[in-house]
């Protein structure tokens, strides 16, 4: 559906994507993660037409974008990270506006229906945008996206923004969109949510492709055991020993929990005790967990800063 291959993109002298590489497949959601000024925009912007690139090529269907922007981007839906709108509006008003700018030749009073239907905002459609919350701000952001009917939806930190039930309904809408068979290009940096609705990952990293793959798949492959040992102070001054031990690949802390990634579990689970033990402080809890695609993310991203 969409594939990339030595895609470059310099702003001055600053290389924000350095011939990055990658492959969607049609009907899956591609999460394309990675810390803010990682590059994900620059390549968002790229693959929506909104911004040309250097060197590389990106084809769509088969289409060189370069050739093809125009054609391209009547099955292209994009929901920016931002959205802008017309506050005195109500959601009926605006639609039906984006509509005749479009070019709309369906019933567009029927479409806009549906469209709010789809994005659950069917009882609010006749207030004002002005009022409306972020959440219900994304949710027509979306439906104006998918005003094209389009075959890829390309979406841009959708849930970043949000409390916590607005993320839970862009989410499920997400997947719901899974059943109708749509493209799906997820940018965000929230990798729960990604964990959540993806099928397949793609991490990136200072303009630089660090890892793409399944995500059933990355969990067999990058599945590291990590002790996490909660402390009754905050290990940050003691925890030196602990990080030079052979068999400890990287150590994490958050307030007073150290969670030890190691390279070999038979031995830290030997070791690990008589190691803390050591240490001039009390232990109020330890226990084993395997990775998450944060621990995973963390891990590559650590790896990259050291090239």
């Amino acid at each position: 559906m969409i594939e990339v291959s030595g895609l470059s993109k310099k702003y001055g002298h600053f290389e924000a994507l350095k011939s990055i590489s990658f492959r969607v497949e049609k009907g899956t959601v591609f999460g394309f993660i990675g810390r803010n000024g990682a590059g994900k925009t620059t390549t968002m912007n790229i693959l929506t037409g909104l911004l040309k690139f250097d060197k590389g090529k990106v084809l769509i269907k088969g289409k060189e974008l370069s050739k093809s922007r125009r054609s391209l981007s009547k099955i292209i839906g994009y929901l920016p990270e931002s959205p802008s709108f017309y506050d005195y509006m109500n959601s009926y008003e605006y639609l039906n506006f984006i509509g005749g700018i479009i070019g709309y030749n369906k019933n567009l009073k029927k479409t806009t229906g549906e469209l709010l239907e789809k994005v659950k905002l069917t009882k609010h459609g006749k207030r004002r945008i002005g009022v409306y919350s972020r959440g219900m701000k994304q949710r027509l952001a979306l439906a104006v996206a998918f005003m094209n009917s389009p075959e890829i939806l390309f979406l841009d930190e959708p849930a970043s923004a949000l409390d916590p039930g607005g993320r839970k309904e862009m989410l499920e809408l997400i997947e719901d969109l899974k059943d109708e068979k749509i493209t799906i290009f997820l940018s965000t940096h929230i990798l729960n949510d990604a964990e959540k609705v993806c099928d397949r990952i793609c991490i990136i990293d200072e303009g630089r492709i660090l890892l793409t793959e399944q995500l059933s798949r990355l969990y067999k492959t990058h599945i590291q055991p990590i002790l996490d040992i909660e402390f009754e102070d905050n290990p940050e001054d003691f925890i030196t020993p602990i990080k030079k031990l052979d068999w400890v690949e990287n150590i994490k802390i958050e307030r007073h929990t150290a969670s030890i990634y190691v390279k070999d579990i038979d031995t830290a689970r030997r070791e690990i005790l008589k190691e803390i033990s050591k240490l001039d402080t009390g232990i109020i809890s330890y226990r084993i967990r395997k990775s998450t695609l944060e621990d995973i993310f963390m891990r590559m991203v650590g790896k990259n800063e050291l090239i």
